[in-house]
């Protein structure tokens, strides 16, 4: 790729865009379909595939567990992917960090619930969890919870606070929450159903420079930069998969700061990693960096704009999330930027059918009540689309027609 230079304009971006897109096979492969199901998991560039390739058919073994060169060219993969991913997160400390890898962001998130956070909070601590984002950050939290009663630590869960009709958190309802037991906070960087950044740093303000933080990452790490040296992201864990970030399924990361709390170490025998997984993740943060993940971030915040603001002129379709964000000119830090998702309702069709629909237009989305912690898929059910570098005007404009036409 080469390099490329900041603006805001898609049909300005168009060369670099096609020039990204036509890394993929499967969306060349298939030009008749759009892809807007990112959010669930991302395509793979050609790049990730003949990383794949060139590991199964060289270098293919065990790490950790024998010295011929196989062997140890994998112990060598695995330990510079993990180095790889502090590179990825502009980590500064990299000697003051760990990284450990995980199937993905569920696993990681119950990891750090179960081998980090259980072994240091004591009776009468007091943690602040989401209620309203994706269930693996919700679930982990409330298990460490029923793990240390069985111990007889008591320990109080508080929902993190939601501002009506955003999505985003109340940071103005923290101060009500926040003690002097606070020992913890678990929270989102990208809310999977409203693409609002969550604002992470207003949490650290009220919390203190104390409390650790775990980040739920799943939706950031390869759409937008995140970078752990910067102070709007002051947080202890990155937790994400690697399969929303343009690798293997089955392949996710564990970052943890080592310095608020005991240092993160999973518990019990880890046993073979996924070390073609683990080749994929590296040649994965290889081609983002390379392409740019601000340049993808506003690649598809403008197709994100365009999409929501085609929808906000159709009558009866309900856009979920921060309405002040969804014009390209509304103001911030007063709106909730969107990053690449975008979920509504059609006034009259059910979102199962709608995706029915939808895919019989050549359209992949997702529809259902998307894992949201607190809802009834009946009842909750939406449409989201999720958007990543391979994605065009075109795509947008000739789904906002067949919305459209469905009146």
């Amino acid at each position: 790729m080469r390099s490329v230079h900041r603006d805001d304009d898609p049909a300005e971006s168009a060369d670099w865009q096609r020039e990204a897109r036509a890394q993929f096979p499967i969306v060349t492969g298939h030009p008749e379909l759009a892809y807007l199901d990112s959010a669930a998991t991302a395509q793979k560039p050609r790049a990730v595939l003949e990383a794949v390739q060139s590991y199964l058919t060289t270098s293919n073994a065990n790490a950790g567990r024998g010295a011929y060169p196989w062997a140890n060219r994998t112990t060598d993969l695995v330990e510079r992917t993990r180095l790889r991913v502090k590179e990825f997160l502009r980590d500064p400390d990299p000697q003051g960090s760990s990284v450990h890898f995980t199937s993905g962001t569920s696993e990681g998130l119950r990891t750090v619930a179960r081998d980090w956070l259980t072994t240091w909070l004591t009776d009468g601590d007091e943690i602040l969890v989401p209620f309203a984002d994706h269930r693996a950050n919700l679930d982990p939290w409330l298990e460490a919870q029923r793990l240390l009663a069985g111990r007889g630590i008591r320990v109080q869960v508080h929902a993190l606070p939601y501002q009506a009709g955003s999505g985003d958190y109340d940071h103005r309802a923290f101060d009500r929450l926040v003690g002097p037991r606070t020992r913890f906070v678990a929270a989102t960087h990208v809310h999977h159903v409203y693409g609002g950044d969550m604002n992470v740093h207003r949490i650290r303000e009220a919390v203190g420079p104390d409390v650790p933080i775990c980040l739920d990452a799943a939706q950031s790490i390869g759409h937008l930069p995140v970078r752990v040296g910067e102070s709007a992201l002051d947080v202890d864990f990155v937790v994400f998969s690697g399969h929303k970030a343009l690798a293997l399924p089955g392949t996710g990361a564990i970052w943890a700061r080592d310095a608020r709390g005991p240092a993160f170490r999973p518990g019990g025998w880890q046993g073979s990693p996924n070390t073609v997984g683990i080749a994929s993740l590296e040649a994965a943060l290889d081609w983002l960096d390379a392409v740019g993940t601000d340049r993808i971030a506003q690649w598809t915040a403008a197709l994100t704009t365009r999409l929501s603001d085609g929808l906000g002129r159709l009558p009866g379709y309900e856009i979920l999330g921060c309405q002040s964000s969804l014009a390209a000119d509304s103001p911030l830090p007063a709106a909730q930027r969107r990053h690449g998702i975008v979920t509504f309702r059609h006034p009259d069709i059910p979102s199962d059918d709608l995706g029915f629909i939808l895919f019989s237009h050549g359209f992949m989305v997702r529809a259902d009540s998307l894992c949201q912690a607190g809802t009834d898929e009946k009842k909750d059910g939406s449409v989201r689309v999720s958007l990543h570098v391979y994605n065009t005007l075109g795509e947008i404009d000739r789904l906002l027609a067949v919305l459209t036409s469905l009146g």
